[in-house]
């Protein structure tokens, strides 16, 4: 990126707000630094309707059999991990479903390998590799807008057919343009000019935060504010499953356990059970026909059952 275009990034100017920095106390610092980090929900509150518009994509996408795909670099590249990373343990979904590139490979989430963003040609084949289909959402995410690496990544995906989503925090850039859809979170300057690990990574992470839980809230792997596809792999979790049981259905601990038991420890299932007074098979098949949708299938399965 040429010198004078980085310039005119919003998120590489000078913040007047922490001019002498270095001259002040601890607890000035974090005051300076708390007061530009409350500016970060408004700017996100201003991108709800185009975050509201990508989730609806990705629901729709998913539901076909797509795919989430996050490209990023950096900082951006590491939240993008960790959101995909965070998918399978909270909606119980196949690792594959959401997945990340971050350029570098694995090795950049713990190291920086910043010379890799400037690369289009890496960024094309890493997305080449996931082959990327018309049922699949490719979302870039990057603060400036302008790293090569992703941009040539989504242009390669919509060239192929995916849709295409703009995670950024400044306007006009070469990253929106390639998009169906642009988020664009203007968070300003960061304490630091040009640590956009600061507000911009803030902002990316509170994004994509709603992204994947909106769509899958929409996919119906939520019951209520419920995580009811959780998935029971540690005493942590199978207590949070039982909890969730007794609140859903209102039902005793006991029968929550006992419904689990029945439903081979399979949250959604036990819940259509509850709900509709179905067996565990009947359950299963409900979930099936409704693609995962719990209230769905409970709603499914209670209209079979008045109809025998």
């Amino acid at each position: 990126m040429k010198q004078s275009s980085l310039r005119r990034l919003s998120t590489e100017r000078s913040n007047p707000a922490s001019a002498n920095l270095d001259t002040r106390s601890a607890l000035a610092i974090a005051r300076i630094i708390n007061r530009e980090d409350a500016k970060v929900a408004s700017a996100v509150k201003r991108a709800l309707p185009q975050i509201a518009r990508a989730i609806d994509l990705i629901a729709a996408s998913l539901s076909h059999g797509g795919r989430l795909i996050y490209v990023g670099t950096g900082t951006s590249g590491r939240i993008a991990a960790l959101d995909a990373a965070e998918c399978p343990p909270t909606f119980d979904t196949d690792p594959d479903l959401v997945q990340y590139i971050i350029a570098g490979g694995p090795k950049a989430l713990g190291a920086a390998t910043e010379a890799d963003e400037d690369s289009r040609t890496l960024g094309r084949r890493e997305i080449a590799r996931r082959k990327p289909r018309k049922h699949d959402v490719v979302v870039g995410v990057a603060a400036s807008g302008r790293t090569p690496f992703t941009v040539a990544a989504l242009e390669y995906a919509r060239a192929r057919g995916a849709k295409t989503v703009a995670v950024t925090c400044n306007r006009n850039s070469q990253l929106e343009k390639a998009a169906h859809i642009a988020i664009i979170a203007e968070v300003g300057p960061e304490v630091i000019a040009g640590s956009t690990r600061m507000k911009a990574g803030t902002a990316q992470k509170m994004i994509l935060n709603m992204l994947t839980t909106g769509a899958m809230t929409r996919l119906g792997y939520v019951y209520g504010n419920l995580m009811v596809n959780v998935h029971l792999k540690n005493e942590k979790l199978a207590e949070r499953g039982v909890a969730i049981l007794e609140r859903a259905a209102g039902v005793t601990r006991k029968r929550a356990r006992q419904l689990l038991t029945a439903a081979g420890n399979q949250v959604p299932v036990a819940l259509v059970m509850a709900k509709s007074g179905v067996t565990a098979p009947r359950a299963e098949r409900d979930l099936n026909e409704s693609q995962g949708h719990v209230r769905k299938a409970i709603t499914l399965a209670i209209s079979r059952r008045k109809d025998v």
